[in-house]
C-alpha cells in the first residue's frame, strides 16, 4: 500500500492526491504536520535513496527550511541529522512524500507520478 504524507493545507499536496485519485491509485494519508514520519522511516529512506541527496526530502521553500538557516548546513548534515530534525518538524519534509516499499517520491511531478506510482 502506498502512504501518502501530504499536508491538508498545501496546494502540491492536494494537486498530487487528485493525480492519484484521478488514476485510481489507492493510498494511505498520514498528515505530515500533525504526524511525521518517524527518525527511523526518515533515516531508511534517506539511506535507501541516497543517490538522490539529503536536500531532496527538505522543504527548501518552506518558511521553517529558511528560518533555521538550512541552506547552508543541509551540506555538511548526517543522515541522522536530518532525519532527527524532521522527524520533529514535518514542515521541514518536502511534501508530499509518498513512499511504497522500495519506491520514493518527494513533491509533485506528473512525469514523475506517472513513472512511479501507475
Amino acid at each position: 500500500m502506498i502512504k501518502f504524507y501530504g499536508y491538508k493545507r498545501c496546494s502540491t499536496s492536494k494537486k498530487a492526491e487528485k493525480w492519484l485519485t484521478d488514476h485510481n491509485v489507492k493510498y494511505d494519508f498520514q498528515d505530515l504536520v500533525e504526524d511525521p514520519p518517524t527518525k527511523a522511516e526518515l533515516i531508511k529512506w534517506m539511506t535507501d535513496h541516497q543517490d538522490l541527496g539529503l536536500r531532496y526530502f527538505f522543504n527548501t521553500s518552506g518558511q521553517h527550511y529558511r528560518a533555521l538557516k538550512l541552506k547552508d548546513k543541509v551540506q555538511a548534515m548526517t543522515v541522522e541529522e536530518a532525519a532527527e530534525l524532521m522527524s520533529k518538524d514535518g514542515k521541514l519534509i518536502k511534501r508530499p512524500l509518498v513512499v511504497s516499499g522500495n519506491k520514493l517520491t518527494c513533491g509533485f511531478k506528473e512525469d514523475i507520478f506517472e513513472k512511479t506510482w501507475l
